[in-house]
């Protein structure tokens, strides 16, 4: 393949090389053919300098005795081919007068004199294999942590930048930010530290292991080493939700009914879970045993508060808990602290109630629906009281149930219910001529309502907030009608489909690809068109 005139001389025994990149690969942990390959490059390097770039030179260092070649590479190309390099590329006729097989796409090799390293070219030599011992070892930290991410590890404080602990773990550096640490947490030189890994990343310059302290599942983590019962999959931690440095809550769930969850958590006399919380700075825990029921899982979540009654909306991902007075504050926690770990640890939106604040809320409720019938079915209080105490909400809710929904209350007959169903109705009807007309004084376009699912109470929202035509519909997003919507008339996949309706109109305009087709085969039609221009 290759032509190479070896001369005495060209080639010098460097043994020390060897063991340079011996020391070097077991210092930084890395191969030792990468450190060669750097050695190489550096001198790679220092030859192009002293014979010019625009020469192919390649160096080679003898796995085994250290020896150093110097090299200029010239290819052998077609003859009369274009050259993209003139000096490190010949024609074949030229190549042949110096070796007579010479083929295209071989090199041929000329063993170039050893160089002698000036102060300046050392020193390049020198930054090239830092350079590439630093890109090796970056690779080689990459690569041996990137499946530990969820791990705990142990290390020590090398230094301390900007708040920030660069963490040595022995064959690898990390970081912990000053944000992922738990406050009123300070690290010095050579503390020992264990931290929780939150992500790997492979970047070009800076660190690439991510510590936390803070992170829910550090405590899961710490848990689980100490918890023999979590290790073994007997116990599954089902959620964390944390205050670092303050308070936490954790829900726990047991796959055998005949272990308790929550006692091998604590420990006994609550070695366990007093050895997370010395690790945790203090930080006070609460375990919790979870629930497939949400709204046990939840009172189990407020603990110690005690809770009287709990209310959930699974529309609305909310839930409503009602407490004693004197259980208020406990519930609440410091600075919202309790209810809101509560939130995170089950993923509901919590609502404290008291008692007092219950009772009074429900007769303002009752009291206004109660008018609300009085006014809009003409009926005195006692019949609206009934009609509120058997759950009706909503003028809707009369005019439109089945007759039976109305006999059965107590004190109605047919005849009452009847009437009670017309008079609904009617009201329905005279609100709904209102406000449409409302609605077309403001300019609310009639194509607005042929939109499925507007009705005409949001036709007038609308048009209070500027929107009139169906395009102006069409043009909001799902959230933004969701606004407008009167409070729980809607949800977000509603309003989003109702949009989508309104938009129809922009795909129905465009012709469909068979149309043309069809004009173009009617032979009347395209014969008339031009007797008609």
């Amino acid at each position: 393949m290759s032509e190479m005139i070896m001369e005495a001389g060209d080639v010098h025994a460097r043994p020390e090389l060897l063991t340079v990149a011996d020391t070097v690969a077991r210092d930084k942990g890395i191969d030792r053919d990468e450190v060669l390959e750097a050695m190489e490059m550096a001198i790679q390097k220092a030859g192009r300098s002293k014979y010019g770039h625009e020469h192919d030179i390649r160096a080679h260092i003898d796995r085994k005795t250290g020896e150093i070649m110097l090299a200029r590479y010239i290819e052998v190309v077609e003859d009369g081919a274009e050259r993209e390099n003139e000096v490190a590329q010949m024609y074949l006729a030229d190549a042949a007068k110096r070796k007579a097989d010479a083929a295209i796409g071989e090199f041929i090799v000329d063993v170039l004199p050893p160089i002698d390293f000036g102060r300046i070219a050392a020193q390049t030599a020198k930054q090239v294999i830092v350079q590439r011992v630093r890109e090796a070892e970056r690779v080689r930290q990459y690569e041996e942590y990137k499946d530990k991410a969820g791990e705990i590890v142990n290390g020590l404080v090398k230094r301390m930048e900007y708040g920030n602990a660069v963490v040595d773990l022995g064959r690898a550096e990390a970081i912990l930010r000053r944000d992922e640490s738990i406050p009123r947490e300070h690290f010095n030189n050579g503390d020992r530290i264990r931290a929780y890994i939150v992500d790997v990343r492979q970047e070009p310059r800076g660190p690439q292991i991510f510590l936390s302290r803070t992170h829910p599942d550090f405590m899961a983590a710490l848990f689980k080493q100490e918890v023999p019962e979590i290790y073994d999959g007997i116990i599954e931690i089902k959620s964390v939700a944390r205050d670092p440095g303050s308070r936490a809550k954790i829900a726990v769930v047991s796959h055998d009914s005949s272990i308790d969850p929550v006692g091998p958590c604590i420990g006994m006399r609550g070695s366990r879970v007093q050895a997370v919380v010395g690790e945790l700075q203090g930080e006070k825990i609460d375990i919790i045993q979870w629930s497939p029921d949400s709204a046990s899982f939840i009172v189990n979540a407020l603990a110690p508060a005690e809770v009287a009654k709990v209310v959930l909306d699974e529309d609305n991902n909310k839930i409503e808990v009602v407490v004693p007075d004197e259980q208020l504050s406990l519930a609440i926690g410091r600075r919202g602290q309790n209810v809101r770990l509560a939130s995170q640890l089950s993923g509901w939106d919590i609502d404290i109630l008291t008692e007092a604040e219950e009772s009074e809320r429900r007769q303002k409720e009752f009291q206004d629906r109660s008018k609300m019938f009085v006014d809009a079915l003409d009926v005195d209080e006692v019949i609206a009281h009934l009609l509120v105490t058997e759950g009706f909400s909503s003028v809707e809710e009369v005019g439109f149930v089945p007759l039976d929904d109305l006999t059965d209350i107590e004190g109605f007959d047919e005849e009452v219910a009847e009437e009670l169903q017309a008079r609904a109705r009617a009201y329905l009807s005279n609100l709904e001529d209102e406000q449409n007309a409302k609605r077309r004084e403001m300019g609310v376009e009639d194509d607005v309502a042929e939109i499925e699912g507007m009705t005409p109470s949001l036709m007038v929202v609308l048009g209070e907030n500027g929107i009139k035509t169906r395009d102006d519909v069409a043009d909001l997003a799902g959230d933004e009608l969701l606004e407008f919507a009167p409070a729980g008339s809607m949800t977000l996949d509603e309003a989003n489909e109702m949009i989508m309706a309104a938009r129809a109109h922009w795909f129905a305009d465009d012709p469909a690809p068979a149309e043309p087709a069809a004009e173009a085969a009617d032979g009347e039609e395209t014969e008339e068109k031009p007797a008609d221009a």
